[in-house]
């Protein structure tokens, strides 16, 4: 079953003929793979035609794209960037395809856009937080867009609540269950080929599912995953070969994004919480790509925000163009294997009590022993994290990227240790002269147990600390956003973060601090 939407503007139908392509054929495709700066082609970037084409390729994951032959995914990776990106897990949402699509799409989490299973009716914040084409519909109409699936939900659904709305210019769903999705993809590889070259719009969101079918009959290390992996890559090689035979692909700039929803086991399946189930990706290709393996890995969330970027456009959502500067990332090559932790591989660095510059950590009243890693506050990184404690929310910490900060009680009690977990961490002084007041923002996650207190205060010029913020329950992937005032003539104010009377007792994680004035 086809079921082809067109909305409010006249279109040519494209013709549904097949472009053939072999694997073979593929290596001619290497010109389309080039980003191309302004200076090469002699005009401003502003001055071309920005198109983005966003491919989603259901259950699909990184490491099997590099290990397989997949020619026109790895031309992509080879001049643009690649980067292994991480899911929350239950009970943030589970690892599915309704709440990994909705995220790629909206540029928010599911705790904000509520898509947190494979059938969700009404019950969701999509309104509120469209999918990306349909919020360039609103702010640009004179734009084209464009959305195809063989997963009926993306597009359609009978609750009238598919995540990309029929506001998007021209929507196309074949129904993988009905046609098989092999066959699908088929179709919908013929029919974008076509439209991508015969029309171009302007932005596309091009879906191929049988890898994730695949992986349910097989898993991720049986020989019908990689047939499914290789023959998607077949027909990215098509749509990428239709593009570059457009007569106006000369002046126009691409940018290619590619995602999915989630990973897979090795034995098949997903929707649980271990590392494979957590993983999806984002390779990018085109304008304002930086090439090779990202610093600090992107987020899902990053896709939409990215593709609104291209047509000079910002929503208020989760997801970066680019990381913001967060001091804890500075620690990246301070890193350190595990010393305690024997759920995290022996060759993994994840954590370091080394600080930022100016930072500092006051462990004055922190028990003796428990495990190291944890013995105060600590940096670290989700996969860290997550292994060394899995299942117990710490991978609902969605808004941390990067190198975020931890104090964990909970952990560290998984070691003989004698008394209770207090520990600060305290910022550089901020510069504040002349200010009324002073505004914090940072990530939070935290679970409270027990007499565990966690507060931030403000020191003004070496003053007694200030209280601003006191949580008496669980904080879950929170943004906060503090205003402080500032006394009357004050030039300086330090901002400390403090877990105490921690008794095994969970944790507290914050990452991205930053101070502006008024």
């Amino acid at each position: 079953m086809v079921l082809v939407r067109t909305n409010h503007r006249s279109l040519e139908e494209p013709v549904n003929r097949p472009l053939a392509l072999t694997a073979l054929a593929a290596v001619a495709l290497t010109g389309v793979f080039a980003t191309t700066s302004s200076s090469a082609v002699g005009t401003s970037e502003a001055a071309r035609t920005q198109k983005v084409l966003v491919i989603g390729i259901d259950g699909a994951l990184l490491s099997k794209i590099q290990a397989f032959n997949t020619p026109a995914l790895k031309g992509l990776i080879s001049s643009g960037s690649a980067s292994r990106t991480t899911l929350y897990a239950s009970p943030f949402a589970p690892t599915l395809s309704g709440p990994g699509w909705a995220t790629n799409a909206t540029g928010v989490w599911p705790d904000k856009h509520k898509v947190k299973s494979n059938s969700w009716g009404t019950g969701t914040n999509l309104t509120q937080y469209p999918d990306f084409l349909t919020r360039l519909e609103r702010a640009r109409p004179e734009l084209s867009t464009y959305a195809i699936a063989d997963w009926t939900p993306l597009t359609t659904n009978s609750a009238g609540q598919a995540i990309f709305t029929d506001e998007v210019q021209r929507k196309v769903t074949f129904d993988g269950d009905a046609l098989g999705y092999p066959a699908a993809d088929a179709k919908i590889a013929t029919d974008a080929a076509a439209y991508l070259k015969d029309t171009g719009p302007d932005a596309s969101f091009v879906y191929f599912g049988d890898v994730d079918i695949a992986g349910h009959s097989c898993g991720a290390l049986g020989a019908c995953y990689r047939t499914a992996v290789e023959t998607t890559d077949r027909h990215v090689a098509n749509l990428l070969s239709a593009i570059k035979a457009r007569p106006t692909y000369a002046n126009e700039d691409w940018t290619y994004l590619v995602t999915a929803d989630h990973g897979h086991t090795d034995g098949g399946g997903h929707g649980g919480s271990s590392v494979p189930e957590r993983s999806s990706f984002i390779i990018r290709n085109g304008p304002g790509t930086t090439p090779g393996t990202p610093a600090i890995a992107p987020r899902n969330v990053d896709i939409a925000a990215i593709v609104l970027s291209r047509f000079g456009l910002t929503a208020d959502i989760d997801g970066q163009v680019a990381p913001s500067a967060d001091p804890f990332d500075s620690l990246v090559g301070s890193l350190q294997t595990r010393a305690d932790e024997t759920g995290v591989p022996a060759d993994m660095k994840g954590w370091t009590h080394t600080t930022p510059a100016g930072w500092t950590i006051d462990n004055a009243g922190l028990g003796t022993g428990g495990v190291r890693e944890w013995q105060g506050w600590s940096f670290t990184t989700d996969d860290f994290w997550t292994r060394a404690a899995p299942n117990q929310q710490r991978e609902s910490n969605v808004r941390a990227r990067g190198v975020f900060a931890v104090a964990d009680s909970d952990e560290w009690s998984d070691k003989t240790r004698s008394g209770l977990f207090n520990s600060k961490l305290a910022s550089p002084p901020y510069d504040v002269t002349g200010a009324t007041t002073a505004t914090l923002t940072f990530s939070s996650h935290y679970l409270k147990s027990g007499n565990e207190t966690a507060t931030v205060q403000a020191t003004f010029d070496g003053a007694a600390p200030k209280p601003v913020l006191t949580y008496t329950a669980d904080t879950i992937a929170k943004l906060e956003r503090l205003t402080i005032p500032v006394p009357a003539g004050a030039h300086t104010v330090k901002i400390t973060w403090s877990l105490t009377k921690g008794d095994n007792d969970w944790y507290w994680s914050i990452d991205n601090p930053h101070l502006t004035t008024n």
